[in-house]
């Protein structure tokens, strides 16, 4: 179920990248990275691959303190996505 909703969170959160025209190029390229680290455990599954997943959650809280001011949808999303992380326990 977990995998599920990260998976949700994800299309979301690369939803809402696509529509955030004015993201500073550095912290756009962080947050793809990102994403896509985050993509590539979950298709790999398992436990190991939600640990890994976790290790992403310090760097999207960054970056949602980031976005905060200029894209609070963006942010939100990055919170829910870090929050669904800690409640599955990872």
């Amino acid at each position: 179920m977990a995998d599920e909703n990260l998976r949700a969170l994800l299309a979301q959160l690369r939803e809402r990248l696509a529509q955030a025209g004015s993201i500073d190029q550095d912290l756009r390229a962080l947050l793809s990275n990102v994403v896509r680290d985050i993509e590539r455990t979950l298709h790999q599954g398992g436990a190991a691959a939600a640990a890994q997943a976790a290790e992403s959650a310090p760097r999207l809280e960054a970056v949602a303190v980031q976005l905060e001011t200029e894209h609070p949808a963006l942010a939100q999303v990055l919170r829910q996505f870090v929050s669904l992380l800690a409640s599955a326990g990872i």
